[in-house]
């Protein structure tokens, strides 16, 4: 074995179908779904006497990811995961909001703002309206709303309210890796801020993750799958509870919460230039 990874990029519902995630990635990162996927791509990386780096894409909405690729990993014999470490998910609510709080700051104060990205599950898409609502309350235009595609409202009606609202142009703003096709709205016009994270951001902060991985691993023989089991712990219908129904679930921690996690401002500046 070398001691150079292969990155490995497992994508969930914020990737669509991966395709643009691949090309924003280039073809020295194997992308691909969780599940039989991921572990076919293990298994040809170590037929080829490659180890793995695997980084769960998410930018910040879907913990499930990260736990559901903890738990494939995990499943593994250990001959079959010998290597391969996890490392911290590529983005975090946190850095979702940088992201697309640098997109508006390039939007024109005149338009409104809708925050899009393709349906996932209740929690994952209520999400979505709070990061949209921390957009609006840092920025300076005065509609920020939100869309799903494959939900309610799609991008087109996510315009139209817009357009009720009094806007008359409506700017896009992704929160995922592929660009939604534009909607066709009579009497508002309708343009995109561009995608989330450039080529050239995509390939910094995987870096940044592959090389924490790498540190972890040499300092203390952590390959992340322990921590990345925890990742959903507080997210879902498992842990919502009437006032004073809470409980003790109990759950081993055997390494702090580390995914995911907010950095300071300096780390989102690192990772959004």
């Amino acid at each position: 074995m070398t001691d150079r990874r292969r990155v490995v990029a497992v994508y969930g519902h914020e990737a669509g179908d991966g395709e643009a995630l691949r090309d924003l990635a280039g073809p020295e990162v194997l992308v691909v779904p969780g599940g039989r996927e991921l572990i076919r791509a293990l298994a040809g990386l170590r037929r080829s006497g490659e180890q793995a780096c695997v980084v769960p894409m998410t930018l910040g909405r879907d913990p499930e990811l990260v736990a559901d690729t903890a738990r494939t990993l995990r499943a593994l014999p250990a001959g079959q995961t010998s290597g391969t470490l996890l490392a911290e998910p590529f983005g975090t609510g946190r850095h979702l909001v940088a992201w697309l709080r640098a997109a508006a700051a390039r939007t024109p104060g005149t338009s409104a703002l809708l925050v899009t990205a393709p349906a996932g599950g209740l929690f994952d898409d209520a999400e979505l309206y709070r990061i949209a609502r921390l957009v609006h309350g840092y920025g300076s235009h005065r509609l920020v709303e939100v869309a799903l595609t494959g939900g309610d409202p799609d991008p087109a009606g996510g315009v139209r309210r817009c357009g009720m609202l009094g806007a008359s142009r409506v700017t896009l703003l992704p929160a995922a890796f592929h660009l939604p096709e534009l909607p066709v709205v009579p009497g508002t016009e309708v343009t995109s801020a561009g995608p989330t994270v450039s080529r050239a951001a995509l390939a910094r902060v995987l870096a940044e993750r592959v090389a924490d991985a790498g540190l972890r691993w040499s300092r203390g023989r952590d390959d992340g799958i322990a921590t990345g089991l925890t990742a959903a712990d507080d997210h879902g219908h498992s842990h919502t509870h009437p006032p004073g129904e809470g409980h003790d679930h109990g759950h081993p921690h055997p390494h702090p919460h580390g995914h995911p996690h907010g950095h300071g401002a300096g780390h989102l500046t690192r990772s959004t230039a």
